[in-house]
């Protein structure tokens, strides 16, 4: 579960609770924790701090979406219909 999201100066992205980066590019990253996912978007984005034994990543970078998925979502539309 993800514990804390902060953004400092509008460039410093801080998630507490992270649990893995599924993926990182310069326009998203996607950050896992538990059975839920953060999505960040955006431009210039890079990872500047990565400490999964603390379970905290920082990005830098011109935020614009942050969405929030839980796990469940992700299921194909027929695993949700046949369960």
């Amino acid at each position: 579960m993800i514990d804390l999201i902060t953004i400092e100066n509008q460039n410093i992205f801080t998630v507490k609770g992270a649990t893995k980066v599924r993926t990182s590019t310069p326009t998203s990253a996607i950050i896992e924790s538990g059975e839920n996912c953060l999505i960040v978007t955006g431009s210039d984005m890079e990872v500047k701090k990565l400490d999964l034994d603390n379970k905290e990543v920082v990005l830098a970078g011109k935020f614009s979406v942050v969405k929030f998925q839980h796990g469940n979502e992700k299921q194909s539309f027929l695993k949700r219909i046949f369960k």
